[in-house]
């Protein structure tokens, strides 16, 4: 048996904007998925027959990095499904990364594309931001143009991306979880269709991508201050491009005041939001006292993971 884990991720800045080849910033968060494959007389997951209308990812998984006998794929979850943390890129990571593992070894690039390519063919639209997060770990910036600290790029049709190493400074973030799951397919479809006839929609998308670089920058100054200018601005950008939701709104209201600044992180629609904070304990009791599930996150965490005997390595 093989077993690797990723770990899930937040969206400082970017999100939707980064479908449409604009740049997103991305951090690995300390809640992981773990999966584990092992030889079996029919194709199934946690113990049970597998069925592609409840297993799309896993299913699209082995399309896409098996092609072999029949296994048996066990997952587990730290991170709250259709929660904006990046739960399916982790367990297509961590699933794509153990098939791999099983076949003869961890490759961080190969893994990264076959999981946006299993992302992409679920989701119908996708950016490799999420299993890039998920495959590397730390912290990613994605950009049209090759920067410094490059790692590979991605193309798929007429768009491409390059994926690059992000440094993280030591910073405080809180999630709040709504609780409200919230597919991502359909909300990436609803902006590309606002996109197609909406000026203002494209000069929203613009402005994120802008933030996004302006966010790079304070984040390598730990400006924590205009970081969370920034984040306000995104998260009211993202509200105009109708992927927000009362409840995040209140949450975000929430926990402004003991917060550098709040946005919505993820698709959108529900899902979860991000404060960024010296206080994390005050800004878990705002959310709490609003209605939503706090959760105190590490970032800058390592991406995928090989797993043996209850000890980890990198490879």
């Amino acid at each position: 048996m093989v077993t690797c884990s990723a770990p899930g991720k937040m969206i400082l800045f970017g999100e939707h904007a980064v479908v449409f080849g604009k740049s997103a910033l991305a951090l690995a968060i300390n809640l992981r998925i773990t999966s584990s494959v092992r030889s079996a007389n029919q194709y199934s997951v946690n113990g049970h027959p597998m069925k592609k209308r409840h297993h799309m990812y896993i299913s699209a998984a082995l399309d896409e990095a098996w092609g072999g006998p029949p296994i048996n794929i066990d997952t587990s979850s730290e991170i709250p499904s259709g929660s904006g943390l990046g739960s399916s890129a982790a367990v297509t990571v961590s699933c794509v990364g153990a098939m791999m593992a099983h076949r003869g070894g961890i490759e961080p690039e190969k893994i990264a594309l076959k999981s946006f390519l299993v992302e992409n063919k679920v989701q119908g639209r996708a950016s490799p931001t999420d299993t890039s997060t998920s495959t590397h770990g730390q912290g990613i910036i994605v950009s049209p143009e090759r920067l410094d600290n490059f790692l590979w790029r991605i193309e798929q049709g007429q768009r491409s991306w390059n994926i690059h190493h992000c440094a993280v400074p030591k910073l405080h973030f809180v999630v709040g979880y709504t609780g409200i799951h919230a597919s991502t397919g359909p909300l990436v479809a609803g902006v590309k269709k606002l996109a197609d006839s909406s000026s203002e929609a494209v000069r929203a998308i613009d402005r994120i991508g802008e933030v996004v670089l302006e966010g790079v920058d304070a984040m390598a100054a730990s400006d924590k201050k205009r970081l969370g200018h920034l984040m306000d601005e995104n998260h009211m950008l993202l509200n105009s491009l109708e992927v927000g939701h009362p409840e995040l709104d209140k949450l975000v209201e929430a926990c402004r005041p003991c917060s550098y600044g709040a946005k919505l992180t993820g698709a959108g629609g529900g899902g979860s939001m991000i404060a960024l904070t010296d206080d994390p304990h005050a800004v878990a009791k705002a959310i709490q006292e609003a209605g939503g599930e706090p959760i105190i996150v590490d970032v800058g965490v390592e991406g995928i993971r090989l797993e043996d005997g209850g000890m980890s390595r990198k490879r």
